[in-house]
């Protein structure tokens, strides 16, 4: 019985875990009036592919096609200087990785 019943616990606690991270990883998806600002301040470099690319374009929803978006696998000439993906560009400046919606507003002033 004793045993039955630690597996049971694990199974439960592990559950709970899981539904917490899954819970915590769905970031609400931005505006259509910050997206629209942020795209008119920065460019998203991309490459098919690249899941951390999924994860940050997610986060515009339905509002990611205001944002200029180049995917460096369709467009290699354009992504000379890009060595990670994704990238933005903003002001002349480089920021390599996912950024969270309140980083990109606070880099492009759209707050």
């Amino acid at each position: 019985m004793k045993k039955n019943n630690l597996i049971t616990f694990v199974i439960i606690i592990a559950i709970i875990i899981f539904a917490f991270f899954a819970i915590n990883k769905s970031s609400p998806e931005t505006t259509e009036e910050i997206a629209k600002c942020i795209g008119e301040n920065s460019v998203l470099y991309t490459q098919l592919g690249c899941s951390h690319c999924e994860e940050q374009e997610e986060m515009f929803g339905d509002h990611l096609q205001y944002l200029n978006v180049i995917d460096c696998f369709y467009e290699r000439d354009k992504c000379d200087e890009i060595i990670a993906t994704p990238t933005w560009i903003i002001d002349g400046e480089k920021y390599e990785g996912v950024q969270t919606i309140e980083k990109l507003q606070e880099l492009t002033g759209c707050e």
